[in-house]
């Protein structure tokens, strides 16, 4: 399987679904609530209409994990390999918030490792994409590929990312109480794995809840970048739990 082909492909689909969200952020939408009082949009619904649709027709053959869509019994979806794992509207709260920090997410998971992954900005257009070590790139807007790498912190000190809407400031406090820390840069969705992987961030430590869609397709783009995504007791990151939570995690640029 030549994952890195699919990229093309994958990306086309996550701009369709991204035109899909930006017709419904121009309008006054609706909010509902699902069973975790997490809000849902129509965009939400409409982004993974068209994200499965494109992924069926390009590889039929692989089974497709949505946030939208994630009532498959463990015994069955245990056994998927490789599968696609999706988070059509990755941000839902900055999309509601209207301040644009929200992404299409969607990965490539085989043996419990993200293999693929595709992050789609829609408000500007940026994408992150990779597929395999060595192959992180990102679009600006319509422009051309170009190649991304994480960097070695600089002697100034780190650039910590970390989240808006869930992180836990006292438990990043303490775990920063102690590192030189150049800079903290608040970020929404995934784009946080993604300024890491482009060497614009060193570090984005997460201690408050995630989901594995929320992760895998930045978590393939750091990881293709040179980076790295452990739990606090340093094991790599790895997905297809029974339940979909992931621990909190360190992500980082090169040690």
């Amino acid at each position: 399987m030549d994952l890195n082909a699919l990229l093309p492909a994958v990306l086309d689909i996550a701009r369709r679904a991204g035109r899909e969200i930006m017709k419904i952020y121009e309008t006054d939408f609706d909010v509902s609530r699902k069973d975790d009082r997490s809000p849902l949009t129509a965009a939400d619904l409409a982004a993974n209409t068209v994200i499965v649709a494109g992924l069926r027709a390009m590889q039929p053959q692989y089974p497709i994990l949505s946030e939208e869509s994630a009532s498959v019994p463990y015994a069955e979806r245990s056994r998927w390999n490789p599968y696609w794992l999706v988070d059509p509207l990755d941000g839902t709260k900055e999309f509601v918030s209207r301040n644009g920090e929200f992404t299409v997410n969607i990965a490539l998971v085989e043996h419990g490792n993200p293999v693929l992954g595709l992050v789609l900005v829609p408000v500007d257009g940026t994408a992150y994409g990779a597929a395999g070590p060595g192959t992180a790139r990102r679009w600006r807007g319509g422009g051309p590929p170009e190649a991304i790498a994480a960097r070695r912190t600089p002697p100034e000190g780190l650039t910590v990312v970390h989240s808006r809407s869930h992180e836990n400031n006292a438990a990043l406090a303490r775990y920063l109480a102690d590192k030189r820390v150049a800079a903290l840069r608040v970020s929404g969705s995934s784009v946080k794995f993604c300024l890491t992987a482009a060497g614009e961030a060193d570090l984005y430590p997460r201690f408050g809840p995630t989901m594995e869609w929320d992760t895998a397709a930045g978590h393939a783009v750091l990881l293709a970048a040179g980076g790295s995504v452990e739990t606090h007791d340093g094991a790599p990151l790895g997905y297809g739990k029974s339940g979909f939570a992931n621990p909190g995690f360190i992500a980082r640029g090169l040690r």
